[in-house]
């Protein structure tokens, strides 16, 4: 009843959820991450106006982001896979890797400072759109092998460890490796989609597991994990999903890295300001 009441109360920020959820949907299957760049910080936003602390709000925030993912990650990957995008060998060979990485990120939520992690990220996030909006002219590399383990290992890892502690698919990385691989847009984002699986599963289980019990979490949460939040956001993203992906596969290879670029861009740069701004 009380969790009712609560609901009604703040039924303007409930739309601003669902809302966020519908952008999320439609932004992961047109770019394959996820859509966590979106939902983070407006989760953030929302749990810090119903009076939730800081930390509680932000790693609550990521925790949740990546629940939603889940089901972003699964409605565009299974439309993407129809469209015969997705490349199952690399996806294979990385998800054991991004898998271990996210559930080691998820467990170390509780001591590793997300505001240095947010700096480390948005500025990697800010460098790969600015090189997608103005790329240089110059051949990708054809002879990559993506699938040997001096790379799959240390790449995959990595990609799951900061993909799960800032609450983000795996695309953003995933996409940035595969087109410099010499691989087209169209499969780099499709493939990336099933990256947010490896990612949000084991980070979701560590997440919840690292914030069992800890002091001032939003209500009705589950660990670093908000049950409300989730079930709004996910509704909503597993409707738009299919959409964005299917529109992913209608424009131009160029033109959709373009606009890759400048959501992440765009995204980055605001993830930093909710989380530093006073």
């Amino acid at each position: 009843m009380a969790l009712i009441d609560l609901l009604s109360d703040h039924a303007f920020l409930v739309l601003g959820v669902m809302l966020a959820g519908i952008l999320a949907g439609f932004a992961g299957g047109m770019f394959g991450i996820g859509g966590g760049i979106i939902t983070v910080p407006v989760l953030y936003a929302v749990f810090q106006s119903l009076g939730v602390g800081e930390e509680a709000s932000l790693k609550t925030a990521i925790g949740t982001s990546l629940s939603v993912i889940v089901v972003t990650s699964v409605r565009s990957l299974m439309t993407h896979h129809r469209a015969g995008h997705v490349d199952g060998e690399m996806l294979r060979a990385w998800a054991p890797w991004i898998a271990l990485g996210a559930a080691a990120g998820g467990v170390l939520a509780r001591w590793v400072s997300v505001e240095l992690l947010t700096i480390i990220f948005a500025g990697g996030a800010i460098y790969i759109g600015y090189r997608r909006i103005f790329p240089k002219n110059r051949t990708m590399a054809q002879d990559i092998n993506l699938l040997h383990k001096r790379l799959k290992i240390p790449l995959g890892a990595g990609t799951g460890l900061f993909s799960s502690l800032m609450g983000l698919g795996g695309g953003a990385v995933g996409v940035m490796v595969m087109t410099l691989a010499g691989r087209p847009m169209h499969q780099a984002i499709a493939t990336s989609a099933g990256f947010g699986i490896a990612v949000a599963v084991p980070g979701v289980i560590g997440f919840m597991i690292s914030g069992w019990g800890a002091p001032g979490l939003p209500p009705a949460s589950f660990g670093f994990v908000n049950a409300p939040a989730f079930a709004a956001m996910a509704a909503m993203a597993a409707i738009t999903a299919p959409i964005g992906a299917r529109l992913a596969h209608r424009l131009n290879g160029a033109l959709l890295s373009k606009m890759f670029g400048l959501y992440v861009f765009i995204a980055a740069a605001g993830l930093v300001w909710d989380v530093f701004h006073p």
